[in-house]
């Protein structure tokens, strides 16, 4: 067990790098945050604050030497500086899961391997892949960058082989994955720690709703089946052991035609996971915290109701929202992430609405969206 008063490393400093430094500073630790971001959401709350590249040298050595473990918050750490810093010190996830995260090609082929549910996909590495790829993913589709998409970006929808030849070409010939177009019933996303032991505590299974790409709402727990929850939440530790896991995962499925279809996976908390602050026994990020400093893992389980909204930067269009329209809500937490820029389509912070029953959280957190001008 690593004790608090302690060193946590973090590579990364955006918005979930920064409640995982509240979570870690809550329970006592220091935290250094290597981020080239000088204005770091992470760093703010930190100890230190290694304002370099991901791959610099020094700053991994540094990282290495004072560090008791290191996480990371986002996929697409270098997974070669995760491996190298394992050498010196407890690494949690590895760069090897890490680097199959970050990789949707790698994602669908590991996945594919050991019969876990997918749906119809096809790598696009050349134009010499179009025959066999639209031989086995019919259209309409949706083409994606194999690396670094995230939020709806590097994704275009496809209709026609001219559209793939299309945006093939503009993407740059860059390594692709194309996949079919599905028509979804729900959107599932289930979010575990599993422990250096193979122990795994998963929280409720959550309802995603999605705009332009980027969730929009989060509902939990889902509205779906006890049976079809237990089969998405078993589902979610089989993948996790397969990758031999170690830290907090997000597993992103799909429900078509009844049954679950492997999405995504996410090395680390997600965005669908921020009502755990509010909402459970113990949040996304002290569970963090929890397995990379060998801990107990936290029960997980949902006290109360919650829906969680995302707040864009496109809020800000004529100014600082009007924030007295969440607050007035008695069952309404606002959580924003000290992002100095406010952009279209940038997540700034969000809003979990936690009420009796379901039914008022939803009610509430629509209630919210258009105070705020959120959507159409």
């Amino acid at each position: 067990m690593i004790a608090p008063g302690a060193t946590l490393g973090l590579l990364g400093g955006g918005q979930l790098g920064r409640m995982f430094t509240v979570a870690a500073r809550t329970l006592g630790y220091r935290v250094t945050v290597l981020d080239p971001d000088p204005l770091s959401p992470a760093a703010e709350f930190a100890t230190g604050h290694l304002n370099t590249a991901y791959t610099h040298p020094v700053s991994l050595h540094e990282l290495a030497q004072t560090c008791a473990a290191v996480t990371t918050e986002f996929e697409n750490a270098p997974a070669e500086a995760l491996v190298k810093l394992a050498m010196s010190t407890i690494v949690r996830p590895s760069g090897n899961a890490v680097a199959v995260a970050q990789d949707r090609s790698r994602e669908k082929g590991f996945l594919a391997f050991r019969d876990l549910p997918v749906g119809p996909w096809a790598d696009v590495r050349s134009e010499a892949d179009f025959d066999a790829a639209l031989g086995r993913v019919r259209l309409p589709g949706i083409l994606k960058t194999a690396r670094f998409g995230y939020d709806g970006k590097g994704q275009a929808a496809i209709a026609s082989r001219a559209d793939l030849e299309r945006v093939f070409s503009e993407w740059k010939r860059v390594p692709c994955v194309l996949e079919e177009r599905l028509a979804l019933e729900r959107e599932v996303s289930v979010i575990l720690a599993r422990s250096a032991a193979g122990e795994v505590a998963a929280f409720p299974v959550a309802e995603n709703r999605h705009a332009d790409g980027i969730l929009d709402l989060t509902i939990a727990p889902a509205r779906i089946p006890a049976a079809l929850a237990e089969e998405a939440t078993a589902l979610a530790t089989r993948v996790a052991t397969a990758l031999e896991y170690v830290g907090v995962l997000a597993v992103e499925m799909f429900v078509v035609g009844g049954r679950l279809l492997l999405n995504e996976i996410a090395p680390r908390p997600h965005n669908s996971g921020h009502y755990t602050i509010d909402a459970c026994r113990t949040s996304q990020f002290e569970q963090q915290v929890r397995v990379l400093c060998d801990l107990p893992l936290g029960d997980p389980s949902q006290h109360t109701p919650a829906v969680m909204l995302n707040l864009l930067g496109d809020i800000w269009r004529d100014g600082e929202p009007r924030w007295e329209a969440v607050l007035r809500h008695p069952g309404a937490h606002l959580h924003l992430y000290g992002k100095r820029e406010a952009r279209p389509g940038r997540k700034m912070g969000h809003v979990t609405v936690c009420e009796a029953a379901p039914e008022r959280a939803l009610e509430v957190a629509m209630a919210i969206r258009h105070e705020l001008g959120i959507g159409p």
